[in-house]
């Protein structure tokens, strides 16, 4: 049986900056790439003041559980031209008809400016409004029977 001998190559300076260079390179690459998937995906606006949103919590909750007892449901849609198109209905299934509807479009990744809108009837619980092509989240206002109810929708 004959051995080969391996002949040992001295580690060397130039081995451990090529080492050292690969692993701050690849540090700084996935840092790079998180900030910036991070600074495109998220504008950081969350609330305006996060003390007074703590104030106004409570409320806040108390209000949701308020508008969640009452069982309305919203179906949001895109219809031809342009339109968002809004169906409501209680607890019952019945359409809510006569009611007042407002929304506001916000753009998903804050690229685009918010829209207003007022819905109008065009039919018994059916509401619609002009809204621009895109994806957009529509936080809708509902005022029917004395009663504010909120709903949050996604439209493409």
């Amino acid at each position: 049986m004959t051995q080969q001998r391996r002949i040992a190559r001295p580690f060397t300076g130039k081995h451990m900056a090529a080492i050292m260079i690969a692993f701050f390179g690849v540090v700084i690459a996935v840092n790079v790439l998180m900030a910036r998937l991070a600074t495109s995906t998220f504008g950081g606006l969350v609330v305006e003041n996060s003390y007074v949103a703590s104030q106004k919590f409570n409320r806040w909750l108390g209000e949701a559980r308020s508008e969640k007892a009452l069982g309305w449901k919203a179906t949001v849609t895109r219809g031809a031209a342009d339109e968002l198109q809004v169906t409501l209905a209680d607890d019952h299934g019945k359409t809510i008809s006569g009611a007042t509807v407002t929304a506001i479009a916000e753009h998903p990744l804050g690229l685009r400016q918010d829209e207003s809108l007022t819905l109008r009837e065009t039919a018994s619980g059916h509401y619609a409004a002009r809204l621009s092509r895109g994806r957009w989240q529509v936080k809708l206002t509902v005022q029917s029977q004395g009663r504010v109810w909120r709903e949050i929708g996604d439209v493409q």
